[in-house]
């Protein structure tokens, strides 16, 4: 048997961060964490930011607690939330902390962005969804204010580019974080210069581009000497956290393959990233009116999919609850919800006021009002509201899904932490009328590893680290249920949407399609 292939995973979150180490026998594949830390925004004056140093510093204690155990790494790999990025100098050197895609910066840039560069041009060309976050946005923001910045930079590194830059002094784009940004050409796979022209973004500052599963270079000297580690190699596994989920898809659990038509994805967490795997991009105006992206995945693959509101509506809720001297965990706000009355009022996830902190359950309750639906009273009549919404905005998206791919959808497999909530697993299932399949909750993780030891020749194919994620991992399986009831919601939380759109413009200045 051949020995035991060892990859650090460093798998960053919008909240949360985690060094995860991944033995890999060759069969299986088993997760350590080694060491945990918190993430967030950090705001300075008007703007927030990201501390990408202490990130870093995160960073070398997870490979130092690997030193420390003298645990031989194979390889080290970090994956990320999409489109921020840093700026550096030709000497190297971080020109500003990097931007949050949170912050209020890009706010109006749409209007600009079409000024220079028509909607559907930028569509056809990048085929990514339109959302003020994306890195084109923030960097026409850049260009317009009084900062300086794009003239005094060499390079732009997306977030797990920088890291890994840090970690080796070699500078590269992976190629899933780089379609994140609206600024790769969907079908080329290379940087779309004329346009960065016109919105007068410098195109020297992208930088070379990697694919998944590739070799950046060694640990540099001063880390390995900082964190005790022997020599190793970090690797480029898939930038994107979604893209090391969706890798870690165990779609063989029901007899599929890689490039198998009936199973659609849920990447569940902050965001819920849901979509279906393609071998090329489709970028008609269907697919804009749909407000469907595609993103780089891994071996070629397209990740057609819909970025929604995911779990980040209960994490708000929760906050602000505790901040009101109610505590209570994200498992306990499930059982609430659970003992609530089903059906009853149903919100639009991705309305653009939701984007924000704030006092999410007033928002909620006066979301409903607004649209004529009875106000949610209790804690678990919110949570309740909104679990079963983001259920059927699913469904919303999965229709849009299979009408401009022409397939039917009979499986949806549902990764990330979100599968820790069961009822919502469940109403999912309920809301779509199809088999939902729960696990694992650490795909990213899972991915990330296991496309380092493709990097390292452990693993042939993105089939067979389907096969691996498989064998590996306990699954769950959810039937739907009442699907008379279930009908009726779909016709009123199609109201609900339609309401929104008729209110206001949403993202990407153009109005989604109802099925």
């Amino acid at each position: 048997m051949a020995a035991t292939c060892n990859t650090l995973a460093f798998d960053l979150g919008a909240s949360s961060g985690r060094a995860i180490l991944g033995r890999f026998d060759g069969e299986r594949l088993t997760l350590e964490e080694v060491h945990r830390f918190e993430n967030g925004p950090v705001r300075i004056l008007d703007h927030l930011y990201w501390d990408a140093p202490r990130l870093l510093q995160e960073i070398k204690t997870g490979l130092a607690t690997c030193g420390a155990q003298g645990i031989a790494l194979d390889g080290v790999g970090i994956d990320t939330w999409g489109v921020d990025f840093g700026l550096l100098s030709a000497a190297g050197e971080l020109l500003d902390l990097p931007g949050h895609y949170r912050d209020a910066r890009t706010r109006g840039m749409f209007a600009e962005a079409f000024r220079r560069a028509a909607r559907e041009e930028i569509y056809t060309r990048t085929g990514i969804q339109f959302m003020e976050l994306n890195t084109l946005y923030q960097l026409l923001a850049l260009r317009l204010g009084p900062s300086r910045l794009l003239d005094e930079a060499e390079t732009l590194l997306f977030m797990p580019d920088l890291l890994s830059y840090w970690l080796t002094g070699q500078r590269r784009s992976e190629r899933t974080i780089a379609s994140t940004s609206q600024l790769l050409d969907a079908r080329t796979g290379t940087w779309v210069r004329d346009l960065l022209d016109r919105l007068d973004i410098p195109a020297r500052i992208m930088p070379p581009i990697a694919d998944p599963a590739t070799p950046i270079g060694p640990l540099h000297e001063s880390v390995l000497d900082e964190t005790g580690l022997q020599p190793t190699s970090v690797i480029a596994p898939a930038g994107h956290d979604t893209a090391c989920a969706v890798a870690a898809v165990p779609c063989v659990a029901t007899g599929a393959r890689t490039g198998s038509d009936d199973w659609a994805y849920i990447s569940s967490g902050t965001w819920s990233l849901v979509g279906v795997e393609l071998d090329r991009p489709i970028t008609t105006a269907d697919a804009l009116a749909a407000d469907f992206t595609n993103e780089a995945g891994v071996a070629g693959t397209i990740r057609f999919l819909s970025n929604l509101t995911g779990l980040w509506l209960v994490q708000e809720c929760r906050r602000t609850w505790a901040a009101q001297g109610r505590t209570c965990s994200f498992a306990e706000l499930a059982d609430m919800a659970a003992t609530a009355p089903p059906r009853v009022s149903f919100i639009d996830p991705d309305w653009p006021r939701f984007a924000s902190p704030g006092d999410m359950p007033r928002l909620i309750r006066d979301r409903c009002a607004a649209t004529d639906q009875p106000v949610p009273q209790t804690d678990g009549q919110v949570i309740r509201c909104v679990l079963e919404s983001l259920a059927l905005k699913v469904d919303h998206v999965l229709r849009a899904a299979e009408r401009l791919t022409g397939r039917t959808i009979r499986v949806v497999h549902i990764v990330g932490g979100g599968i820790n909530n069961r009822l919502l697993c469940q109403l999912t299932a309920d809301a779509t009328g199809k088999q939902v399949i729960a696990g694992p909750a650490e795909a990213t993780a899972m991915g990330n590893c296991l496309l380092q030891a493709m990097a390292l020749g452990r693993v042939g194919s993105l089939d067979e680290i389907r096969q691996i994620v498989t064998r590996s991992t306990n699954l769950d399986r959810y039937e739907p249920r009442a699907p008379d009831d279930w009908a009726e919601a779909r016709r009123r939380f199609a109201a609900v949407l339609t309401a929104d759109e008729t209110e206001q413009e949403p993202r990407g200045g153009h109005r989604p399609r109802t099925n």
